[in-house]
């Protein structure tokens, strides 16, 4: 990677997610970041399109972003496909949600059997 792209990461991983105590990129809400002699596009996504947060966020990308030494321009985009699932997370991430005792390899199972995790009993009494 090169010195400008490690910058840009850096500042994004200034950006916490206000709910969970991690930052957005370990998240995995970064889809992609194209740099071109200084001007940055960033793709990124949110947990959810009802994200009470989804104007600030991206906000905060633009701003941490916009610092970062040999930056010319800076431009944040919102993306919604693919939707962001618990799969997104960086190993860090993924640590950093076990250690508050949230069962990672238990949700990207139910991700890859495509189901819930959901149970509903149906048995019948009469």
């Amino acid at each position: 990677m090169s010195e400008l792209n490690d910058g840009i990461i850096a500042a994004i991983k200034k950006v916490k997610d206000p709910e969970l105590p991690i930052n957005i990129y370990d998240l995995g809400l970064i889809r992609k970041i194209d740099i071109d002699d200084g001007i940055v596009h960033i793709d990124m996504t949110l947990t959810t399109p009802n994200c009470p947060v989804a104007d600030l966020m991206p906000s905060q990308v633009f701003d941490e972003v916009s610092k970062v030494d040999g930056v010319k321009s800076v431009r944040v985009e919102l993306v919604w496909d693919p939707a962001w699932s618990v799969a997104d997370l960086t190993k860090r991430g993924k640590a950093a949600l076990e250690l508050m005792d949230i069962d990672i390899n238990h949700m990207l199972s139910k991700i890859h059997d495509n189901t819930t995790g959901l149970t509903i009993d149906q048995n019948k009494t009469d």
